[in-house]
């Protein structure tokens, strides 16, 4: 498949890029093809999705941790993870 490169599509081809930190357009536009259909769901081989996991999630517990949210949207294409930094001023 050939995409043709307008001056609208260069801008975003490059911050996709930079997200995916891929060198190479191909590997990029995989990673976001792939991101974006475990994220939706509902297509052949990824499930009810992430976004739908969360949702549910959601809707059980009433609530989820930053912890449990990302938990929940980590995916190989875009890790997520949290960073608690507690502290108890003087």
């Amino acid at each position: 498949m050939r995409i043709e490169s307008t001056d609208d599509r260069q801008r975003p081809r490059e911050s996709l890029l930079e997200a995916t930190d891929q060198s190479a357009k191909s590997k990029a536009l995989d990673d976001a093809t792939r991101y974006s259909c475990r994220m939706r769901g509902h297509v052949a081989g990824y499930g009810t999705g992430k976004i739908g996991e969360f949702l549910e999630a959601a809707d059980d517990r009433g609530s989820l941790t930053a912890s449990e949210i990302a938990a929940i949207l980590d995916t190989r294409e875009l890790p997520a993870e949290v960073e608690t930094d507690v502290r108890v001023a003087e």
